[in-house]
């Protein structure tokens, strides 16, 4: 697994590489934003270690470009902090970070979080591989999801591994209400860690991908209080 790290405290790029070459992780090092992308868009990581306080570009801005252009890779962004107020865990992740810790951390912690979101991946039940309804269909096995807005007009959809494994879910049971609590333990299970509007996130992401008008949602309603559901007409 390749890993960048994005930090521009060199003794902490240094703990940071150590604990997680100790591992077994390839590891590379920058230290200001320019040269994150830059490295991000040759080395395809799996992985992206990034401080939010960076010279140049910072950890906000490098997160959200390298979100709205992935490449062949959509990596896991685990974002770094000397600061813990809600209100920065809230900006981190709505920019597209999958995690959020604060600085000083120990190492075992890093590594534990690491380990858990290179884990991630949809628990799935059943033998059903392919779930169709009015509008959509997802096939499982060969990891494609379509979106037909009438008989004549399919689009695929370009989604991340963790947006495809969330519409799976919501498609597979349309009308289920589902709380934050449950989708965590669907697509993360134990292997969650962080704060769960990390779920408000992902939902609005793939919101922008399969609604016509993500401000006024037709597929995946939010039941105030409780959470969402997935509707759709014929399904």
């Amino acid at each position: 697994m390749d890993i960048l790290i994005v930090e521009d405290e060199p003794e902490i790029a240094r703990l940071i590489q150590l604990a997680l070459e100790k591992e077994g992780f390839y590891c590379r090092i920058c230290s200001d934003g320019l040269s994150a992308l830059q490295v991000f868009r040759e080395q395809q990581p799996d992985l992206i270690v990034l401080d939010l306080m960076l010279p140049g570009l910072d950890g906000l801005e490098v997160c959200a470009r390298i979100r709205q252009k992935p490449g062949t890779k959509d990596p896991y962004i685990l974002m770094l902090t000397a600061r813990g107020e809600e209100i920065d865990r809230v900006i981190g992740l709505s920019t597209g970070a999958d995690d959020y810790l604060v600085k000083p951390f120990s190492p075992r912690e890093l590594v534990a979080r690491v380990r858990a979101l290179l884990r991630r991946s949809m628990r799935q039940t059943g033998q059903q591989n392919v779930y169709r309804t009015h509008h959509f269909t997802v096939d499982v096995e060969r990891h494609t999801a379509s979106r037909y807005m009438d008989a004549k007009d399919e689009e695929t959809l370009d989604l991340t591994t963790l947006e495809f494994n969330l519409l799976t879910t919501f498609v597979s049971y349309p009308g289920r209400v589902w709380n934050r609590t449950q989708l965590i333990d669907k697509l993360w299970g134990d292997d969650f860690f962080g704060d769960e509007r990390v779920v408000d996130t992902h939902v609005a992401r793939l919101r922008k991908k399969i609604e016509p008008d993500p401000a006024n949602p037709t597929f995946i309603k939010t039941v105030i209080g409780v959470g969402y559901k997935f509707e759709d007409e014929g399904s």
